[in-house]
């Protein structure tokens, strides 16, 4: 989501970095390329003044100018003001051991019901009991979706009727909490394709009722400058506590995101990262900080692995790494999302790569498709491949016999590095062991430049 505006950024800090002493009016100039970059990507014209004042009062401090390491201290300043403007240190609800209730606002197409229902599964996974309630009544498809969201995720769902008042729905609730105790209950409220009255007037009364514990507004990223005006008039009828920015996997320009939390006040507690149920993430501003100036997000990296189970890769096997223990490690990998996602959390790597390059994930599908073609006993002992077999599992993976010979190739690659991580004890870096060197995807089975 934030590709262009990173790109930006770090374009002209990349500048900066490379003078060993800047002037006031290097600075300044660097400053002003800043704010038209945030401007572009549709940022608040507010916050990028005061973040671009911010950054220049640091920046043509005494501790700065004429410094040896001028151009990597600026860079510093705009990284923790970036912070900053995200939200400082990240926060999440805080929830009791019972009568937690989180209201959910937001209009109509902003991602409200898959949030909730994401949200559900979210704290599900940390062992609460959780109860959903649709009160959408002027959408029946909202409460058919979060009753179809209830199922998958498995936690019951109380609908809200018609003509219910907002009284008769907390006592509805009260009665559901005798036989059915939950100590945590997300209300998908009603929504509208833009601000009126009588929403307003309708969620405030039923906010009263049920006197929920956190009040959280969805925000659709790629609405721009007019999620800011829907922030300040939620946050004035129905006082929030915090935000959740949907489709952050987008190709929005981000300034919602920036601009949001600056703008109310209130933290951003989640981000919504893909349409699945696991598509929700607590929000680390200095994660997303570290993104857009092409720092990476190891940590985020080391959390989708250990989700996805790849902190336990079994590497006694290294010496004998077949086939079947590749298609195993690379439908683990896949689990931790879009290659092209996870190269974005490493350190330097979209810069690093050639521009224009795309990790091509249908290659990724097409190895996946050829080992499978393969019988137990070929994955196991790959060397028995002789012509005839590879002619049949190119025949029944719909690939050629040189798209076989390339995978064969490159696994012998992959064989021998992995017996180069297993004689470094202690992983990279055992007995002044160096890093190995990765194997070359063949062609037609790596990334490729886009056309």
């Amino acid at each position: 989501m934030f590709e262009t505006l990173g790109n930006r950024l770090q374009d002209i800090l990349e500048r900066l970095k490379r003078e060993s002493k800047l002037t006031e009016a290097q600075v300044k100039a660097a400053m002003r390329e800043i704010r038209m970059a945030l401007l572009e990507a549709d940022v608040n014209f507010t916050v990028a003044r005061d973040f671009v004042a911010r950054v220049s009062e640091k920046a043509v401090g005494a501790e700065v100018l004429g410094s040896l390491t001028a151009g990597q201290q600026v860079v510093k300043v705009v990284h923790d003001e970036l912070i900053e403007t995200l939200g400082g240190k990240a926060t999440q609800p805080t929830l009791k051991n019972e009568g937690n209730i989180i209201f959910m606002v937001g209009l109509q197409g902003a991602g409200k019901t898959t949030s909730t229902g994401k949200l559900a599964k979210y704290y599900k996974d940390k062992g609460r009991r959780v109860l959903l309630i649709a009160a959408d009544t002027q959408r029946p498809a909202a409460r058919d979706q979060l009753r179809v969201l209830g199922a998958q995720v498995g936690v019951p769902v109380l609908e809200v009727a018609n003509n219910e008042t907002p009284a008769q729905t907390a006592e509805r609730l009260r009665e559901h909490q005798r036989g059915d105790f939950r100590d945590l209950v997300i209300v998908d409220t009603a929504g509208r394709l833009q601000i009126d009255e009588t929403l307003m007037d309708a969620l405030a009364d039923l906010k009263t009722a049920l006197q929920p514990t956190e009040t959280l507004l969805v925000v659709d990223a790629m609405t721009g400058q007019e999620a800011l005006n829907v922030a300040r008039t939620f946050d004035e009828r129905v006082s929030l506590s915090g935000l959740i920015i949907t489709k952050m996997d987008g190709d929005a320009r981000g300034g919602a995101a920036l601009s949001a939390r600056f703008v109310t006040g209130k933290p951003i507690y989640f981000a919504g990262t893909s349409e699945k149920l696991t598509g929700l993430e607590p929000f680390y501003p200095d994660r997303v900080a570290g993104r857009i100036l092409g720092m990476g997000d190891v940590l985020g990296l080391i959390e989708r692995a250990q989700q996805a189970d790849l902190a336990q890769m079994d590497m006694k096997k290294a010496g004998e790494f077949d086939l079947e223990d590749l298609l195993n490690q690379l439908r683990q990998i896949r689990k931790m999302g879009p290659l092209g996602d996870l190269i974005k959390l490493i350190p330097g790597m979209s810069r690093a790569l050639p521009e224009g390059f795309n990790v091509d994930e249908h290659q990724i599908q097409k190895i996946d498709a050829l080992i499978s073609s393969m019988t137990l006993k070929e994955r196991r002992n790959p060397t028995i491949l002789n012509a005839s077999r590879r002619k049949r599992i190119a025949a029944g993976s719909g690939s050629s016999v040189q798209e076989v010979n390339r995978l064969i190739k490159m696994h012998e690659q992959m064989k021998g590095m992995m017996k180069m991580l297993q004689g470094m004890q202690g992983g990279l870096g055992g007995k002044g062991g160096k890093m190995p060197r990765l194997p070359q995807m063949p062609p037609g089975l790596g990334g490729t430049p886009r056309k």
